[in-house]
């Protein structure tokens, strides 16, 4: 049969059985009746299918030397879609041999020149790319040219900073997360700081100048702003993603212009230009950081490797499946840019990662040093329904419309968003913004969670949890291999919640292992 491709607003009344929206587009005046049946489902299978052609891309792009500065070469799946699109053109070709006729409807115009080309489709006139592509160019060299006046001006002010830190002592690398305490208390890393006298705390560039100033401490930390310089920060303006694209490879060009569109790839360029000048100058023994092999972190192994420093990468959350980053596969160099170990909360962890290509040798558990707290609410069947947003902004406002008919139908509901990516939502009579994370509720009746760790937190605690499946992007699974967490969709989550289930029992040390503090000592001490 026939897939008939049209924009939002341009469709014929015949001809068709059921419709979608690709990538999520709005839509109104359809019969939500007919939309295609088990769609997130098929979606995050033709996503998981599309995982070597990803690959490829990413090894085949992974070797140039701009590849640092962006998401789709590090194969980030939870913050590049061009995933997501390579399933949205494979669904489209598995429905252009099916045997109902489907509506797709697509306001994307690189997607949608890319899925008019597969054969069976049907399409009308192609959204303008021209206006889009311009919108993109604009926005990303206003952006770029923001962050080198901000970085600019963040390093003279910076200038000097961490002038008589000594040298040769152990460093962790950390986010400005809200949890982390001038004490030395770390949200990635909790008390090391404290263990450790010796033991210092570099700040990304991600955090805040005022953040970083608050975290200093006893000048323990410090940020990475401090060994910039404005001169460089002044040139970051040119610094973006500028992969050659084939004619008619839609895909490539769409995520190369995304990627562009904002300051991201200068901000990157940053974090690299400043962690080789803190290299120079601190010269640590040894480098610990949350580990998720992204761009910038395989630029900081490449370069500590090269000075002779030692590194630990520290899997510091969940890896769920879909998190293609870890692929080791997917790096240029393979183990190049790995660091020397890597340190796991937990042996389902570890054994996640050996399934995606980390060397066992390279893997032990470290111990989960940020989830040692188990207290967790009771639970009530009368309490409210617990909802754990993701840091993906797009999934978490898929979620709480979700939820929303819920309360509209007297059912309490509690949203906690993600505390690095604070998602303002309107609330209504029975659903709330949820000020406390999960611990500290006193109890819930179900957990709905969407990729964040929450979701597997409350499974240990034996709540009943359900994974939420988006259809606005697949998402990462955090549930452990072979372990049935029931899922659900927008349209299927009141059935689901009609009878919500507790959970199998789940080995809490399997998961998150207590911290063996030994073993962190003498890695930090700079011992095999």
């Amino acid at each position: 049969m026939t897939v008939l491709l049209r924009q939002p607003g341009d469709w014929p009344a015949n001809g068709w059985n059921h419709w979608v929206a690709a990538m999520n587009c709005a839509v109104a005046g359809l019969d939500p009746d007919r939309w295609k049946p088990d769609l997130a489902e098929e979606l995050e299978q033709a996503f998981d299918a599309g995982l070597d052609d990803w690959l490829k891309a990413a090894v085949d792009l992974g070797g140039r030397a701009d590849a640092v500065l962006a998401h789709m070469p590090s194969m980030a799946a939870n913050i590049s879609d061009y995933g997501v699109t390579l399933a949205w053109v494979r669904l489209v070709r598995q429905w252009a041999t099916g045997s109902d006729s489907v509506l797709v409807l697509c306001d994307d115009p690189w997607l949608f020149r890319s899925l008019a080309t597969v054969p069976g489709v049907r399409a009308g006139a192609a959204p303008n790319l021209w206006r889009p592509a311009l919108k993109l160019r604009l926005r990303g060299l206003a952006a770029r040219v923001a962050v080198s006046l901000r970085m600019a001006k963040t390093a003279w002010l910076s200038r000097g900073h961490g002038a008589r830190i000594p040298t040769g002592r152990p460093w962790l690398l950390v986010y400005g997360h809200p949890s982390s305490q001038a004490d030395g208390q770390d949200a990635y890393f909790g008390a090391l700081m404290k263990d450790i006298p010796s033991l210092m705390r570099g700040l990304h560039v991600d955090c805040p100048p005022a953040r970083a100033a608050a975290l200093a401490g006893q000048g323990r930390s410090l940020s990475l702003h401090g060994f910039g310089t404005p001169l460089h920060a002044l040139g970051l303006w040119r610094r973006t993603w500028r992969p050659p694209v084939e004619a008619g490879d839609w895909l490539l060009r769409r995520v190369r212009d995304h990627e562009a569109g904002g300051g991201g790839a200068a901000m990157t360029a940053w974090q690299i230009h400043c962690q080789q000048r803190w290299l120079a100058r601190v010269q640590p023994s040894v480098i610990a950081w949350p580990w998720e092999n992204h761009g910038w972190e395989r630029a900081l192994v490449r370069a500590a490797r090269a000075a002779g420093v030692a590194t630990i990468g520290y899997q510091h959350a969940a890896v769920g499946r879909r998190e293609w980053n870890y692929a080791v596969r997917g790096n240029s160099d393979g183990r190049g840019s790995l660091p020397d170990r890597i340190l796991c909360v937990g042996d389902v962890h570890a054994e996640r990662l050996r399934l995606l290509g980390c060397p066992a040798e390279m893997l032990e558990v470290g111990g989960a040093l940020r989830f040692a707290d188990t207290t967790m609410p009771v639970h009530d069947s009368s309490a409210p329904l617990f909802v754990a947003l993701p840091f993906d902004s797009a999934i978490a406002a898929e979620m709480v419309e979700a939820v929303r008919p819920l309360a509209q139908a007297g059912r309490r509901v509690l949203v906690r968003d993600h505390p690095m990516s604070p998602f303002p939502f309107r609330p209504s009579l029975n659903l709330e913004h949820c000020a406390v994370p999960l611990p500290q509720v006193p109890a819930v009746s179900v957990v709905l969670y969407c990729i964040t760790t929450v979701g597997l937190e409350a499974m240990l605690a034996g709540l009943p949890t359900i994974r939420f499946i988006p259809t606005s992007r697949p998402a990462v699974d955090i549930s452990p291999e072979g372990y049935a967490v029931p899922c659900a969709t927008a349209k299927s989550l009141a059935q689901v919640l009609a009878h919500p289930d507790a959970p199998p029992p789940l080995d809490r040390q399997r998961v998150f292992a207590p911290i063996n503090h030994q073993r962190w000592r003498a890695l930090l001490a700079g011992e095999p």
